[in-house]
């Protein structure tokens, strides 16, 4: 019997026996409350049955604030599967602080009926726990806890099939690894965490995908009480990833018509190494998936219309004193429907600048980014590599595909009172004129 058997083995008994020994309470239920019950259209308050894979465990959560020595609960309710919530049957925030916003989780039935704030230590001394807020009982009645010999049956079994998957992976690993070069496996590291000063410590859990791109996906993501739009980028798109990140930390860029940037972050270790960029979430989605679904009356046209040349002039514009410094003159570069979102009013904003240039007075742009963007949109002097390297030759192409974006809107608008034709006809000549006047083939 080789080593590697042995050590299997080893790890199986040890893993199984540990498992029987300790077993783990099975969250079924959790007190659920929330404070912002009106706006998302749910009840404020009662139990919360927890539901998810058979392979995830299962926890409760609550979240308050500390206003001026009193309580106020944000939300409660169930959990996803969080090694921070493992054998944890009392629902305490530990982190010193104390923070804006205070979290804890636990496992067990209910166990989120009562959290308290008890940090570890706060200059040698215990901290002792904050008050802790009275709940009206609930008249759903809830099970009890599980005699100890039926929680220890329902766990040795889940535990002895995750140990042998975790045998079964480590060995897919290492033949992977040694089936492959060292020279393949990404090892360049893209710098320090950078600060995220509106994230701090709040937690922050991925719900569902909601596009996915050349360069990573985008999740629907929760922080706190409140849905965010999370970017992924593997390891080798980092500079795609750094770039968009250096564009949304420049001066000037808070604008009603761009993406609004809430953080940047960095998950994972080595070659699981995952870059995340935190944006605002919009509902509607990108104005490809609108318009595939939908057709826009001539007044929402203007609207869309009007709101994404609103962020793109902005964006062009060079504009010093502004209060937090210089915004210089940036091109996008990838001007298409896909990047630009819709709010809940339809005002458009612009998102994705990982192709983004920036103009610096004095500075060259060199000549070194050439044929980049989606090709559908794509200038023809971009297509033909006939591209003069100035910055007005850059801001010309992201017209050039607005133009194509104008037409998209239009195939899919609809007006009343017999005066479509015209208008789709006035459209056609508007849009032909934006192409010649910002196209160089044309000057």
């Amino acid at each position: 019997m080789g080593a590697a058997t042995k050590l299997a083995l080893a790890l199986l008994l040890i893993t199984c026996s540990s498992g029987a020994i300790l077993g783990r309470s099975e969250t079924q239920d959790c007190v659920y409350y929330n404070s912002n019950w009106e706006k998302d259209r749910t009840n404020r308050s009662g139990v919360e049955p927890c539901f998810g894979e058979k392979d995830k465990r299962r926890h409760c959560f609550a979240t308050w604030k500390n206003v001026s020595g009193s309580i106020e609960i944000v939300k409660q309710g169930c959990w996803l599967d969080d090694v921070n919530c493992y054998d944890s049957s009392e629902c305490v925030e530990r982190k010193d602080g104390p923070p804006d916003v205070f979290f804890c989780c636990c496992e067990g039935n209910m166990c989120n009926e009562k959290f308290s704030y008890s940090p570890e230590t706060v200059q040698g001394k215990l901290q002792p726990p904050s008050p802790q807020p009275k709940l009206t009982p609930t008249s759903n009645p809830y099970p009890m806890k599980p005699p100890f010999f039926s929680t220890l049956l329902y766990s040795l079994v889940p535990i002895m099939g995750l140990a042998a998957i975790v045998i079964f992976s480590f060995w897919i690993y290492r033949h992977h690894k040694l089936a492959y070069p060292p020279v393949l496996v990404p090892t360049q590291d893209p710098g320090p965490l950078l600060p995220s000063p509106l994230l701090g410590q709040k937690p922050l859990q991925l719900l569902e995908i909601m596009a996915r791109g050349r360069f990573g996906c985008v999740w629907k993501a929760q922080l706190l009480s409140d849905y965010v739009a999370v970017k992924i980028f593997p390891l080798q798109n980092k500079q795609s990833w750094q770039n968009e990140y250096e564009i949304y930390s420049l001066s000037g860029m808070r604008h009603d018509n761009l993406l609004q940037f809430i953080g940047a972050e960095k998950r994972g270790s080595n070659i699981d190494l995952e870059l995340w960029l935190i944006t605002a979430y919009h509902e509607k989605g990108s104005l490809t998936d609108y318009l595939k679904a939908n057709v826009v009356s001539w007044s929402e046209l203007c609207h869309i219309a009007q709101t994404m040349a609103r962020g793109l002039a902005y964006l062009h514009e060079d504009r010093p004193g502004l209060k937090d410094g210089h915004k210089s003159a940036i091109a996008h570069r990838d001007i298409k429907s896909k990047n630009v979102l819709l709010k809940s009013d339809l005002t458009a904003c612009i998102a994705d600048f990982g192709l983004a240039l920036r103009f610096e007075a004095g500075k060259s742009a060199g000549d070194t980014h050439g044929q980049v963007g989606t090709r559908r949109y794509m200038a023809p002097e971009v297509l033909e590599g006939a591209i003069s390297f100035q910055r007005d030759a850059f801001l010309r192409i992201d017209m050039y595909a607005v133009g194509l974006v104008l037409w998209e809107l239009a195939s899919r608008c609809t007006a009343a009172d017999g005066e479509s034709h015209r208008r789709r006809y006035l459209i056609s000549n508007s849009l032909f004129a934006v192409k010649c006047t910002f196209s160089l083939r044309c000057m």
